[in-house]
């Protein structure tokens, strides 16, 4: 066959097509609406760590205005909003444990709003409930403390021992209050606590971020020169927390503290280059910082955590 008879007759073409039979609903069947969906966890190495960012939850909330920027005018939000291009009249929380395999241990950074929530992301990610070798609660939140138990009180974290700040612990048990009093008090006898400096293992380490609540720690991980800031709630939202300090949040128990923590650990992760989870950044809310003006600027990773 001469290459001219293999040439394609463009017009046959369409009028074949058009010659095609059309089915009901036309000629290819509508594909179904999906929804919204994310990825339950997000995996690297560390020097000779591993770290494991789980999703436990996301929500959306109103009125951010209400619990963001309160001593800031209202056009002074909606202008950082606007620079982001973000809504000012909702806002998306995340809620983002952090497990740290050690080659010895695995160590999970607070549990999430619920333990369904927490175990589902576990198992998402390659592990179970069982697993879990040492809890870190880095304050005693709801959202952080809510996956210690299901909703009939059994552990959900069998095999665990758990770590807190001894800061932390003595000023909610002299509170009454009812989550610590159901998810944390009974497990006093397992806990360890720790003061600033303290340890969980070779390479973790607590580091004071008090005002977000009274006894609130962040945590270095540190392996091989390689280091990575757990930096919990210091900031609780990349705009208008993270990026404006000063700025105060209603969850800080201590608003003035909290503004000085702030800035003392972005200034630190901005200096130092030093790579950050934050527990409500975007996820999958790993992260560094920026200096900006008098103000900071959250930068997400890209790969630098995936080169070897």
């Amino acid at each position: 066959m001469s290459v001219t008879g293999m040439r394609l007759d463009r017009r046959g073409l369409l009028l074949g097509a058009a010659a095609l039979p059309l089915t009901a609903t036309g000629a290819f069947a509508a594909a179904e609406m999906m929804g919204m969906a994310m990825t339950r966890f997000n995996r690297f190495s560390l020097g000779g760590f591993e770290v494991t960012a789980l999703l436990a939850g996301t929500s959306t909330v109103p009125d951010p205005h209400g619990i963001f920027g309160i001593n800031a005018s209202d056009e002074e939000f909606a202008a950082a909003a606007a620079a982001a291009n973000i809504p000012t009249d909702k806002a998306q929380f995340f809620f983002t444990p952090t497990v740290v395999n050690t080659g010895a241990e695995l160590v999970l950074f607070d549990t999430g709003l619920n333990a369904a929530g927490i175990a589902g992301a576990l198992q998402a990610a390659g592990y179970s409930t069982d697993q879990i070798d040492v809890v870190v609660l880095t304050h005693m939140h709801g959202d952080h403390i809510g996956g210690m138990t299901d909703d009939a009180g059994a552990p959900t974290f069998a095999n665990a021992r758990y770590v807190t700040g001894r800061v932390e612990y003595d000023a909610w048990a002299g509170m009454g209050n009812e989550g610590f009093d159901a998810k944390v008090r009974p497990v006093a006898e397992k806990t360890t606590f720790v003061e600033d400096g303290g340890t969980v293992a070779a390479g973790i380490t607590a580091m004071a971020a008090f005002g977000h609540t009274p006894g609130h720690m962040a945590w270095l991980i540190e392996s091989d020169g390689e280091t990575l800031l757990l930096g919990a709630d210091f900031a609780n939202h990349y705009v208008w927390s993270l990026g404006y300090p000063d700025w105060e949040v209603g969850f800080d128990m201590d608003k003035a503290m909290a503004t000085q923590t702030r800035r003392t650990l972005l200034g630190m992760l901005a200096s130092d280059k030093m790579p950050f989870i934050g527990y409500h950044m975007p996820w999958p809310a790993l992260g560094y910082v920026e200096a900006r003006g008098d103000g900071f600027q959250y930068v997400p990773a890209s790969y630098q955590m995936m080169l070897e």
